[in-house]
């Protein structure tokens, strides 16, 4: 019947046409069985969406390194909780992490879409734990509206976005007690002694995180059970240790070639970059560290095409680690208090050398970046092997180029050797970061795998 067949016929008549006419619409969108649907359902293109949306957000609302690695493990462990019930061979972190002791079951016998609930699980807890959450809004509604037009049965839909939010609630309710509240507002306090860290240029921004340490790690024993090699002695002596590290720095920073340049900008990373032209200072969002990681995590797993469940685990071993790797550094660089080698040079050697990153407000030693790869890289050495070559197009969109990799541990020696290059790091805090690292990467899989 035509449209304008519809329209002449009188109300009643038209009221039925219309109401068969949905009948037979709803008839034709048939709900599919399990078998149908499920191979449609667990691409996992849907959940590095999702990550890639999370990142997104955080960026816009700066979150610092650490901080953005906290989230990262909690929305990672809730999908990979609701979702191992879709497949035995993959068993609970309950026990397997500090402090995880339990967390919301499916009801037993009902029918379940675990993908489903795996992302709306991810979701909750970035819902929770970001600021923006208005952006979540029409992704969300697009993500779970596909659900619905694969075939997924309704009353499946619904099962299984109930618990993937009681999934996310159970994840949210273990995040409150890691000590992170007890943490927010305390300021550090400056020791004010030669050698140790103060504020550089140009925002001199406080110290971020100085409690850090006291956060509640995923697998280490204690912020410094992988504690890192005593610093080189602060000494102005011109042949001793640390003034050979101070001249390494100031004359590669004189002297940087094109690929050291590209290289340091590759891996900048600085969460936010404070910007001057003459009276006026503004700010530019980029890519966390551990967002840069868990961006190469997504290319290794496109590339190795691995399925839904392989995608949330790697996802969230590698987001562990960054989170221990983070805790354990920022141990240390509280505990050395190292200053940077901007202030000592313009101190001792040339009051207006300027590195060629800007110097991060948070002391030296050890490097962040070089603990943080190095842990990353653990695990997913672990997960696919070390002779994996990759292409990092992570920085392209910030104008940073792309670049290609024989293995993982070649991407972490460039990396930590681009702080060196970018004029924020001694050579002794790229390498101790990196050894430790690699321990707190092998320590997240032994523990968590």
């Amino acid at each position: 019947m035509l449209l304008k067949d519809i329209k002449n016929l009188p109300m009643k008549n038209k009221i039925a046409v219309i109401i068969l006419l949905a009948c037979c619409t709803l008839a034709c969108k048939k709900a599919k069985s399990e078998s149908e649907y499920l191979p449609a359902v667990s691409q996992s293109n849907y959940y590095h969406a999702c990550v890639e949306k999370l990142t997104s957000v955080m960026i816009f609302d700066i979150f610092s390194p650490p901080v953005a690695s906290r989230i990262y493990s909690y929305a990672n462990l809730a999908a990979y909780e609701a979702g191992i019930h879709g497949d035995k061979k993959y068993k609970s972190m309950v026990g397997r992490v500090n402090g995880f002791k339990s967390v919301a079951q499916p009801e037993a016998g009902k029918v379940y879409c675990y993908p489903l609930a795996s992302l709306k699980a991810f979701m909750t807890v970035a819902n929770n734990l970001t600021f923006s959450v208005e952006k979540y809004e029409a992704f969300e509604k697009k993500m779970y509206a596909e659900f619905d037009s694969l075939g997924v049965p309704s009353d499946v839909i619904e099962r299984s976005m109930a618990y993937g939010e009681a999934v996310g609630k159970s994840i949210n309710e273990y995040s409150k007690s890691d000590n992170y509240p007890q943490t927010r507002g305390l300021r550090y306090t400056l020791l004010n002694k030669p050698g140790t860290w103060a504020p550089t240029p140009p925002a001199y921004a406080d110290a971020v995180e100085p409690n850090w340490k006291t956060i509640r790690s995923m697998a280490m024993d204690s912020a410094a059970q992988f504690k890192p090699a005593p610093v080189i002695p602060y000494s102005t002596a011109a042949n001793s240790p640390f003034m050979k590290e101070v001249q390494e720095v100031y004359q590669k920073g004189n002297t940087l070639t094109e690929d050291e340049k590209n290289i340091a900008w590759f891996w900048d990373d600085n969460a936010f970059v404070m910007n001057v032209q003459g009276h006026v200072m503004f700010a530019d969002k980029k890519m966390t560290p551990g967002g840069h990681w868990l961006a190469i995590t997504k290319t290794i797993c496109k590339q190795q095409k691995t399925d839904f469940l392989q995608t949330i685990q790697a996802y969230t071993l590698v987001s562990f680690a960054l989170r221990d790797a983070f805790i354990s550094c920022w141990d240390e660089k509280y505990r050395s208090n190292k200053v940077r080698p901007e202030s000592v040079i313009n101190a001792s050697l040339d009051p207006k050398w300027v590195p060629f990153l800007q110097t991060p407000p948070f002391p030296e030693y050890t490097s962040g970046h070089s603990t943080i790869s190095a842990a990353s890289a653990a695990i997913l050495t672990n997960l696919f092997g070390d002779n994996i070559a990759f292409t990092d197009s992570t920085e392209f969109k910030y104008g940073h180029g792309v670049r290609s990799f024989t293995s993982f541990k070649q991407a972490v020696e460039e990396c930590s050797l681009s702080r060196l290059y970018g004029g924020i790091h001694f050579r002794s805090a790229c390498d101790e970061g990196t050894k430790a690292g690699y321990k707190i990467g092998e320590n997240v899989w032994v523990r968590a795998k």
